[in-house]
């Protein structure tokens, strides 16, 4: 029988904005209860949003090892079941490491870790644990994508031939890095974000969208890596011309220094009867493009979609669905796995609909082979794990 998943966080202090994001998603559906966390690398900080939180102040600690200490000293009806890791990339292994280690369930911001070495013993552990991990691709909880997804796995447009994904921002096109923006200052600063900049902050994302939908992974790629903005350390700036299985070839783009430009992150897929193609500035629709008939305006919330947009859809028609629930669909299938594991029903995270540690895995190959590729004089690069 379910029941509420009690949940912990590392990271999402003061002026976080990734951590409100996953305490939103969590609570919308009700699955979970946040019940401590361990917010900040300082524990005055870290106080302070457990009161804003209303949580209990002995269950707000002043470290992650000692929030995991502390919680399994207590009964297992009291102590957390999961916890939701939400700090910038340099410490997302640690924590997740220990998490599993000690019994705990982890819900994690992507990429998954620092480097890919770490990534793939992450993959590890959750396969010798047991414990479930699932990462926040957030895009991936979209009901409109998970349209296109079913769509083209039934073969509404044939065979898939062509893929555009394309994830233009414009917030760093000056050095925000110099002015005390703190998302911006750890996002570019290489010890904290890791080997890539927007290829690891929004191309991951870009990458991961484009093998969900299409049901096809990255074989090989061609990339073109830059950084713009003068004295900045990581890049700011890619494209790149993809291979993925059955023969299908593709156009990846993801740069922060796209002027003018918000978070308008788009995909675009073409098969031999038609296409699909779907944007974040407006996620609630998905036009469908049959060959030399008009074009298709599909909406969210109606009864003509399939099952599985229809499960991840809230509200009836014309009530827009957004970012946060798609974030929070991502944390249902989360509850669902974390209820089964505790039952002793739980099937495999391919099961469930959400990105997992192998996904994190390909996440972090896809920076280092967008890198390697750059630097090489070959026009292709064979996509490594």
């Amino acid at each position: 029988m379910d029941r509420i998943i009690r949940l912990g966080m590392v990271g999402g202090g003061p002026d976080a904005f990734i951590g409100a994001v996953h305490r939103k998603a969590a609570a919308l559906d009700g699955h979970f209860d946040l019940v401590c966390g361990a917010f900040s690398r300082s524990y005055e900080k870290s106080q302070e949003t457990g009161k804003a939180l209303h949580l209990d102040q002995n269950r707000v600690y002043e470290s992650y090892d000692h929030m995991f200490e502390e919680e399994l000293k207590l009964p297992d009806d009291q102590r957390m079941d999961a916890v939701s890791i939400v700090t910038p990339n340099y410490v997302h292994f640690d924590p997740a490491k220990k998490a599993l280690e000690n019994g705990f369930h982890v819900i994690i911001d992507k990429p998954i870790s620092f480097t890919l070495d770490e990534a793939k013993e992450l993959n590890k552990i959750v396969q010798s644990t047991g414990n479930v991990l699932a990462l926040t691709h957030t895009y991936t909880g979209y009901p409109m994508i998970k349209e296109a997804k079913q769509r083209i796995a039934d073969g509404q447009i044939g065979k898939l031939r062509k893929i555009y994904v394309e994830y233009p921002q414009g917030w760093l096109a000056t050095p925000l890095e110099e002015e005390g923006n703190k998302q911006a200052s750890w996002r570019t600063d290489p010890e904290k974000s890791g080997a890539g900049g927007a290829i690891g902050d929004i191309g991951t994302h870009a990458a991961n969208l484009a093998e969900y939908v299409s049901g096809l992974e990255i074989t090989h790629l061609c990339a073109d890596v830059r950084t713009n903005v003068e004295g900045r350390k990581l890049d700011d700036d890619s494209s790149a011309l993809l291979k993925f299985g059955e023969n299908v070839s593709g156009v990846l783009v993801a740069t922060q220094i796209a002027t003018g430009e918000e978070n308008d992150l788009k995909i675009r897929l073409y098969g031999s009867k038609g296409g699909f193609e779907w944007t974040h500035t407006d996620p609630n629709t998905l036009l469908y493009k049959p060959h030399e008939e008009p074009t298709q305006i599909l909406r969210a919330g109606t009864g003509y979609l399939t099952d599985l947009a229809a499960k991840n859809t809230r509200l009836p028609a014309g009530h827009p669905e957004g970012y946060l629930e798609a974030f929070a669909n991502i944390y249902v299938e989360f509850a669902n796995a974390v209820n089964d594991h505790r039952d002793g029903k739980y099937k495999s995270s391919d099961y469930y609909d959400f990105p997992d540690a192998a996904e994190g895995v390909r996440g972090m190959a896809f920076v280092t082979n967008m890198l390697k590729s750059s630097k090489s004089d070959q026009k292709w690069t064979e996509f490594s794990v």
